[in-house]
Formats: structure tokens, sequence, C-alpha cells
């Protein structure tokens, strides 16, 4: 139910105030709300196109490269994965995806609609791959280009990525990683780990509405989304006057237009050459997100995040709940829950939501029914919301007729946290 008030003909929409620990997206910082309030400025006004410099800046920083080109392409995080892979995945490119949850099989998807000629790797869903398996597999496949997650939300794994980007730099290969779930919570180090284009999100861990995905690429990647550009021109001027039948063959262009990299970079660039309408208000929000992500420090807020996930696991280990997925490739934002036997796990959810304000999220694939997915995320990570949630659960757990040790859980928790502090 939605609050409404009344005005005219129609009503005000005024959405309930939630607590979302969920794997996204989570709450907004309040003071990323208060920028998206700010005038509108237009997207050549100098003041405005120095906000764009300075957003390219600090994403660098956050991404933790020397890249030329970081920015934020206007939409979800899909958004930004489709303009990455659309510019870097020629039709009839070899295109290896390792594949460890629901998210590893959408990058097949846009792979294939990419016209790449998709070769897969699977894991069981609560696992992850030996990074020397897919070194290996680099190596045997020889792929032109390796898109992978980096923290995949589905399960709560996150792959480690060490010695990949240096296989797929000695095979010639480029490496697309999708790291919306991890980019300000845990590491990402695009240029130690020779990661060559990364994709980021918003509305997770660093607290802004969804409707941008920041992105990052090095030369390499530049390099064969010029060459694609040429191409692009080269096409419209030798084939204007012939009948599309006659076309020479050859590569083909970047198929979109909205998520062309080619263009975009042009209009991220000092040329400030026409592509669309800049999303003026998201663009204030993520400015304003990422100075706070970079005033709390990066080590600082990874720091935040692991105390916070360790807390919760303690709280839910008290209860007597058991984790999901190996221990040792476990994502520090999102905690998988196994639903006790005998539980109807949407009914818990249910009464968390609307008895005590809490939404946590369920799964999908052939985890559904099985885990609830509780996510620790940017400013959602912090510990009134954690002693909420597990004060809540065990209520909800209790009435539902399991037998818990009662007011463990927030114990352990306080515990953990003293620890922390401590040391």
């Amino acid at each position: 139910m939605m609050n409404r008030v009344s005005g005219g003909s129609w009503n005000e929409f005024v959405p309930i105030s939630r607590i979302i620990m969920t794997p996204g997206p989570v709450e907004a910082d309040p003071r990323v709300l208060r920028a998206m309030s700010y005038p509108i400025l237009g997207q050549f006004d100098p003041a405005f196109t120095e906000l764009m410099n300075e957003t390219m800046g600090m994403l660098r920083e956050l991404f933790r490269t020397d890249n030329r080109w970081a920015y934020p392409v206007d939409g979800t995080s899909r958004s930004g994965i489709e303009a990455v892979m659309a510019s870097l995945i020629e039709p009839g490119d070899k295109v290896l995806v390792p594949i460890f949850g629901r998210f590893g099989h959408l990058l097949h998807e846009i792979a294939e609609r990419c016209g790449g000629r998709v070769i897969t790797l699977e894991k069981p869903w609560g696992t992850v791959f030996d990074p020397a398996e897919l070194i290996e597999a680099i190596g045997r496949e020889q792929p032109d280009v390796v898109a992978m997650v980096h923290g995949e939300t589905s399960t709560g794994r996150m792959q480690p990525l060490a010695g990949i980007g240096e296989a797929c730099r000695r095979h010639g290969a480029l490496l697309i990683i999708d790291a919306v779930a991890t980019i300000g919570g845990t590491p990402v180090d695009t240029d130690a780990w020779q990661l060559d284009a990364v994709i980021g999100g918003t509305q997770k861990c660093l607290s802004v509405p969804s409707g941008m995905a920041p992105i990052t690429y090095n030369d390499r990647a530049e390099r064969k989304i010029v060459a694609r550009k040429r191409i692009e021109r080269g096409l419209r001027s030798n084939t204007a006057s012939l009948p599309l039948q006659e076309a020479p063959p050859g590569p083909s262009p970047i198929q979109s237009n909205y998520l062309d990299l080619a263009q975009l970079q042009d209009y991220w660039s000092p040329k400030r050459l026409n592509h669309h309408t800049e999303m003026t208000s998201m663009l204030y929000a993520l400015h304003e997100g990422l100075r706070l992500v970079l005033a709390e420090g990066l080590e600082a807020r990874f720091k935040r995040h692991r105390m916070h996930e360790s807390a919760l696991m303690a709280g839910l280990t008290s209860m007597g709940l058991s984790m999901y997925g190996d221990p040792l490739s476990k994502l520090p934002m999102v905690t998988c829950v196994q639903i006790p036997e005998c539980v109807d796990g949407e009914m818990v959810r249910s009464m968390l939501l609307h008895q005590f304000g809490i939404e946590i999220a369920s799964s999908f694939g052939p985890l559904a029914g099985r885990i609830w997915r509780i996510g620790t995320m940017g400013y959602s990570c912090r510990q009134t919301n954690i002693l909420h949630l597990l004060g809540s659960l065990e209520a909800v757990l209790l009435r539902a007729g399991v037998k818990l040790p009662a007011g463990e859980a927030v114990q352990a928790a306080l515990d953990a946290y003293e620890e922390a502090r401590v040391g």
C-alpha cells in the first residue's frame, strides 16, 4: 500500500519509507537525493561540463585506473553492459563467458545478440571458478573477448580475477568485467588486474538511484571501438549510392546508436559532440554519490562493508540459520541464507516488509524458494539496519514456529561490532 495525498483529479504519490536490504536497489543517501533537487543546467553550460569533467575524475579514482575514458552511460546498469559489449564484440568474434549464476547467462545472451560465437564455461551455483581454470580455457579457446561477472548477486559469490587479465593480454583477448555489484563496496582494481573494460552500477554500493551505468575502458578497448567507427564511416561513404545487396562485405559497424561508445566518448571528450541530452539530475546524483564514497575513503568503505557483513553473519548463525554457498568465495555485500525447512520463505519476506518495514530478497532459477538474499550495500550498510533486521527476522521466525535461541542474534551482532572496533 502506498500513501496518497489528494490533489486535484489525481493523487500525489508519496512512497512509504522502507529499510531496503536487498542486493539492489538499496537506500539512496539523503545527500544524493538532495543533490537531485538542484536546478537544471543546460548540457553545454560551462558549469555543467565542468561537473562532467569532475565526475570523470572521480570515476577514475573509484575504478582505480588511469584510463582516459571513465564516464556514465545514461540508463540502468544493463545499458552500460550492453554499450560495452555491443561496442567491443563484432559479429563473428569468439567470446568466452564463464557462468556461475544468473548474470553470467545475461552476458551470454547479450554476446549472442552482438553476433558473437559464444563459448561458455559453467560452475554450479554457489561456487566460482579457480582462476587457473579460466587461464587454461583462455589459452585453449583463444577468444577475442572474455566477458564475466565479478560479483554475482544471484548466488552471493565473488569471482577472483587474479591473473585473468594477464592471460587475456598474452592471448590477444579483451577482458570485460561486470562489476555492477562490487564497485564501491569491495576492491575493483582495474589497472592492477589488467581489466580492459569494467561496468559499474549506481543503485548498489554507491547508494545512488538506478539510472546511470559508470564504465571505464583502456586504450586496447578504445582501439577496437575507433576501428569500428571508421568502418561505419567508410560503409556510409562507399555505399551511399549502392543498393543494400551490393554493399561490400566486411566487419559490421556498432549496431546501436544510443549505446555506441564511439559516439559517447566524443560526447564526453572536450569536443562535446552532441549525442543525447545528458541526464542532468542523475549526473548531480552520481557526482554527489562519488564525492561521498571518496570522502569516506575506498579502504575505509571496504572495511565498513566487511564489518557489517561480519555482524550480520554472526547474528544469523547464532539464530541457528545456515548460510548458502562456498564461504571462501562469498560476496561481502550479499549474504545468502538457507530458508529453514517447513518455513514459507515468502511469508517471512512479506511479514518483514509489512510489519517491520524491511525488504530482503528471494532468489530465482535453481535457488527459487531455497534462499533469502540480504544486501548490506552502501548507505543501507549500517549498524541500525543490521540490528533491526536481526531482531525483526527473529520475531517473524518465532511466529512461524521456528525454535531458536531468542535474543542471541542481536547480542552476537553487538559482540561482533565490539570486536571489530577494538581490533
